[in-house]
């Protein structure tokens, strides 16, 4: 029984705290368990009154007791600390060091005083043993100590009801129900005596001191008496903390966990001699022990398997089950701390579980933010994905409407299971984020599908107007420009009309739709603008491709034959006019109905410089070409100014001549060669001059014969020849030619009629020899022969005369 009460010495005779020996000591009887159902017993009196021998039978201790044989002299030194035997709460007692003792001497009592006083703070229960027979003596019953006691703890404590158990010893015949009176008379008028302070003045005894008396048997004398009534006294001690038991109030109990540090307290503020004020210590204690227990908890969240496990996986990508897991953690931690720091003082338990709350959330806080970035981060990549195949099904505006709301529905959800039930943090931010990182996806998926939109229906707006505006600026009438803003208008309306319905899946604001389709309008004038600007750029080619084909052409588009019977003038003038109209065309852009005068300017001073009564070396007055600027036209639209245009009339004049000169070549060349016959009245004289010889010819048919033989032959020798051709290249060159080709011509005639006349039975085959003999002598003398020649240009054919050559 001694083992299982640890006995231990809490303070040394000299004052010394023993702090591991307590530490040991509640350790072994798992005090820290105990929370507030504990008791502490202590007990003080006169040295050698049997106070040990008391608390052993009382509790079941191994406290050491004097032996009589030996003498009576101090046992117990300091203050000594047990555990009570089969005593429920767990109780704890304390063997002061009895009080008036010689070893410590008359004037040596402040040990006395700080242990009673020590007793006193720390006890629920403080038992004074004292003598029957010193009761009603003014030096005995402790009454000097009692009362410097009372003096201290009015000025230190607070109120606290501490129970006072006077065990008076070996009692005498006198009824206790005699002694009691005369006891607490005694007490009363200790605690009237006692100066005190102005808060307690009238502070009754009741207040501080719950007085209790007891009378035993002597132990020496009456053993078995003594026995029997400590055994009663014993079972008052049975849950002396329950409602009505012995314990007084327990306001100011501290838990049993932090019993070790609340006694070092208190003691070293005794043996300091400062202030003690109870409930200050009580929340002092709480402090200390509430921050040692939340200190204790973070570790070991800290160092917990599952906490480490969720704090690198949520390095790396999204825990589901996040706030649930954390919640259960946080909720065991802080369960635990309750459960520990239940008994201490409630303002700092609360308050300490307030700072290990608030210190368990800033570790886990770090892993929530990553983990509500790793939300956002895989949202935002799948409602990429999502609204790319949503386009394919719905319209740009209903895909991203449907996809934000579900994605953001989805981050909610997560953020919801990453939720800590224990605070309730906002992920609104992360989420305003992911909304403006959505938005600024949907702006430039937006912006991208609106330009390929627009740039799809400015293709094929340029692919329509920009041949036939080309054609049309080609063809250069007066309907060019009305039939260039007719197309433009009905194919821009078109192309608007497509655009405007595709951009109805875009659901755009009524600006940006109306700026859209202007921008569309405004690259159709823009084509044709530039298409303009293109052929204004080549208009001396054009005008020369138009009169080269109006000059060197027909009606019907055949190259013409200059026979002379063509007015070149006005086929020049014509054409001409033709390629000025082209100048006037391309000289602005006239895709507003705004009347000019161009073509009326570059008519008068182009082509009616040559008016009836003028001269070529007539100088006008005024030259309307002499300007940088058209009338009427604005700058912008102007490609071609009337200076611009005077040069380029210039060089196409110059550039065009020469083919107007080989026409006129050409058909004075035709006319000389249409001449070869001589003149009429030539042939008049030679019929008159020769009427004999034709009366001669009639009246002689012989002559007639011999002509028509000559006629023959001559015929033969012409075609031979081939004297028309020849005489095309002049005269002088044809007689050269034919005197070469003379005497073989005769010798291949008469060789022919020799031939003839030696196969009569095959006159169709014979025939045909002749003809096809005569067409190679013709093709022959064709080529050798110097004849008028027919050059192309680019202009058209070009005919050259026998003179230029």
């Amino acid at each position: 029984m001694g083992d299982a009460c640890f006995s231990t010495q809490l303070i040394d005779g000299d004052g010394v705290f023993n702090v591991s020996g307590l530490d040991n000591f509640m350790k072994e009887i798992k005090l820290g368990e105990c929370g507030l159902s504990y008791a502490v017993v202590s007990i003080m009196g006169p040295q050698s009154s049997g106070k040990s021998t008391l608390l052993n039978h009382l509790f079941g201790t191994n406290f050491r007791e004097m032996d009589a044989f030996k003498g009576r002299s101090q046992t117990t030194k300091g203050i000594w600390l047990a555990k009570a035997q089969n005593i429920e709460p767990c109780t704890l007692v304390m063997d002061l060091e009895g009080t008036d003792g010689r070893e410590r001497g008359e004037d040596n009592t402040a040990f006395e005083k700080q242990s009673a006083l020590f007793a006193l703070a720390v006890s629920d229960i403080v038992l004074i043993n004292m003598w029957c027979h010193d009761i009603g003596r003014e030096q005995a019953a402790n009454k000097p100590l009692l009362k410097t006691v009372f003096q201290v703890m009015m000025r230190l404590f607070s109120p606290r009801k501490t129970t006072l158990l006077f065990v008076i010893r070996d009692k005498s015949k006198t009824p206790l129900e005699n002694l009691e009176p005369i006891l607490r008379e005694d007490i009363q008028k200790i605690w009237d005596a006692v100066p005190k302070p102005h808060a307690h003045k009238e502070t009754p005894l009741s207040e501080f001191f719950n007085v209790e008396v007891v009378a035993l048997s002597s132990y020496e004398e009456k053993e078995e008496l003594f026995k029997e009534q400590v055994s009663h006294l014993r079972d008052r001690f049975q849950h002396s903390i329950a409602p009505g038991g012995l314990a007084g109030d327990r306001r100011g109990v501290v838990p049993a966990s932090g019993f070790s540090f609340s006694s070092q307290q208190f003691w070293k503020v005794i043996k300091e001699n400062k202030d003690l004020d109870l409930p200050a210590h009580k929340v002092m204690v709480a402090t200390v022990r509430c921050e040692e227990i939340g200190n204790e908890k973070v570790a070991s969240f800290t160092a917990d398997e599952v906490w480490r496990q969720i704090e690198e996986a949520v390095q790396c990508d999204y825990v589901p089950g996040f706030g649930k897991k954390l919640s259960n953690l946080l909720d065991r931690c802080l369960s635990e701390y309750d459960m520990e720091a239940i008994y201490f003082d409630e303002g700092v338990r609360t308050s300490k579980r307030q700072q290990l709350e608030s210190k368990l959330l800033q570790l886990v806080n770090p892993a929530y933010q990553l983990l509500l970035g790793h939300l956002r981060t895989r949202t935002l990549e799948a409602f990429r994905e999502s609204f790319d195949k949503a386009l394919t099904k719905e319209g740009f505006a209903v895909a991203a409407r449907d996809c934000t709301e579900a994605f953001l529905e989805k981050f909610d959800k997560g953020s919801e299971d990453a939720a800590i039930q224990q605070v309730k943090w906002d992920p609104s931010k992360v989420r305003d984020k992911l909304k403006r990182d959505i938005e600024a996806h949907l702006a430039s998926v937006r912006a991208e599908k609106l330009s390929e939109l627009c740039g799809k229906y400015e293709a094929q707006l340029t692919k329509a107007l920009a041949e036939p505006v080309e054609a049309l600026l080609d063809s250069a009438s007066e309907d060019t420009w009305p039939a260039i803003r007719k197309l433009l208008q009905r194919e821009t309306k078109s192309a608007i009309s497509g655009l405007e319905s595709a951009l109805s899946a875009f659901e755009l604001d009524e600006a940006t739709e109306k700026e859209l389709l202007a921008k569309l309008e405004k690259h159709g004038r823009s084509v044709v603008e530039s298409k303009a600007k293109e052929e204004a750029g080549r208009v001396l080619i054009r005008m020369k491709d138009r009169f080269s084909m109006l000059f060197s052409r027909d009606a019907d588009s055949m190259p013409r034959v200059w026979t002379g019977k063509e007015d070149i003038k006005a086929i020049t003038k014509t054409a001409r006019s033709a390629s000025m109209k082209l100048l006037a065309t391309l000289a602005a852009i006239r895709l507003d109905e705004d009347g000019d005068t161009i073509e009326n300017t570059l008519s008068l001073a182009l082509i009616d410089t040559a008016r009836p009564g003028t001269t070529d070396r007539s100088i006008q007055s005024f030259d309307p070409l002499a300007s940088s600027s058209w009338e009427q036209v604005p700058e912008e639209k102007t490609l071609i100014s009337p200076v611009q245009c005077k040069s380029l009339w210039r060089q196409f004049k110059a550039e065009t001549e020469y083919t107007v000169t080989q026409a006129i070549a050409a058909q004075e060349a035709n006319k000389r060669n249409n001449n070869w016959l001589p003149p009429p009245w030539a042939i008049a004289a030679m019929a008159i001059l020769g009427f004999n010889e034709f009366m001669t010819l009639l009246k002689n048919p012989l002559y007639l014969g011999v002509i028509f033989v000559v006629f023959l032959f001559g015929k033969a020798f012409w075609v031979q020849l081939d004297m028309g051709a020849e005489l095309q290249n002049g005269f002088l060159p044809a007689l050269l030619s034919l005197s070469t080709k003379f005497v073989p011509t005769i010798m291949n005639i008469l060789k022919r009629l020799a031939d003839q006349g030696q196969r009569p039975t095959a006159p169709e085959r014979q025939r045909e020899m002749e003809l096809q003999s005569t067409n190679r002598s013709s093709y022959s003398n064709v080529t050798s022969a110097g004849s008028s020649s027919v050059t192309t240009t680019e202009n058209g054919p070009e005919y050259s005369s026998p003179v230029a050559k």
